[in-house]
């Protein structure tokens, strides 16, 4: 399976698979963040398309295109080929450089890199149908005050993975009680007791706990009754990063 992208721009942004590390993960005592699963694999689901040069971004609140200023910190920069304020209202518009194809029935989810947070300025994330769309599409940000905001160069701008969309029409959520998997509710109360013994532990400075510091069921695959994991259970993510062909 290959997601192709066809370079329609001099300069298409360079692409590499989406890196775990979040600096805001990385300030919290012990790197804390890190020991949520969740969190690191969202970082990580996808690609990364990256700044290529150092950009500062200035909105003085107006709605016009023009009130939006958008400079590379480089001289001799053609930034305009890269970022523009096309949409106004505080809108930042930047072109990928590539024209995304996927397979049949898989569409391309664009938005903001997972968990990476920017102050005064937000994401616009977009679903595309690339296996059949014949131009790119852009990755857009909205200034959230006015202000001044600054990418850095290798920084992401866009984050990119694949979805079958076509088929969550067909999907039906239903609510039900927890007493109609009699299993799942053993499970569960396992793993709320454990949790609750767990956690009064660390609040009495128990050594064990202080020491295995947090529950790992989930980052290991393991059930609280301690049954065999999950044989498709991914704690890391590990895609392939892209290959040129003439």
């Amino acid at each position: 399976m290959e997601l192709e992208c066809f370079v329609v721009q001099d300069g298409a942004r360079e692409i590499i698979p989406g890196r775990q590390d979040r600096d805001w993960m990385d300030a919290f005592s012990s790197r804390f963040p890190y020991r949520c699963l969740p969190l690191t694999m969202a970082n990580s689901t996808g690609w990364e398309l990256l700044i290529p040069e150092d950009l500062t971004i200035e909105w003085n609140g107006g709605k016009l295109a023009t009130d939006t200023t958008i400079t590379a910190d480089t001289p001799g920069s053609h930034v305009d080929h890269f970022a523009q304020s096309h949409f106004s209202h505080g809108i930042v518009t930047f072109h990928t450089g590539y024209l995304f194809r996927t397979p049949p029935g898989w569409s391309l989810w664009a938005g903001g890199a997972p968990n990476h947070i920017k102050d005064g300025i937000a994401p616009l994330t977009g679903l595309v149908e690339t296996d059949w769309l014949p131009f790119p599409f852009t990755m857009n940000w909205k200034m959230t005050r006015p202000g001044v905001v600054s990418f850095k160069k290798g920084e992401p701008f866009c984050f990119i993975n694949l979805v079958q969309d076509r088929q969550l029409d067909n999907v039906q959520p239903v609510i039900k009680p927890i007493e109609a998997d009699a299993d799942l509710k053993a499970q569960f109360e396992l793993w709320s007791e454990s949790r609750a013994a767990f956690n009064q532990s660390l609040i009495n400075r128990d050594p064990g706990a202080m020491k295995q510091a947090w529950q790992k069921f989930y980052h290991k695959g393991e059930l609280p009754d301690k049954s065999e994991a999950p044989p498709e259970h991914i704690n890391r993510r590990r895609l392939k990063p892209p290959i040129i062909e003439a």
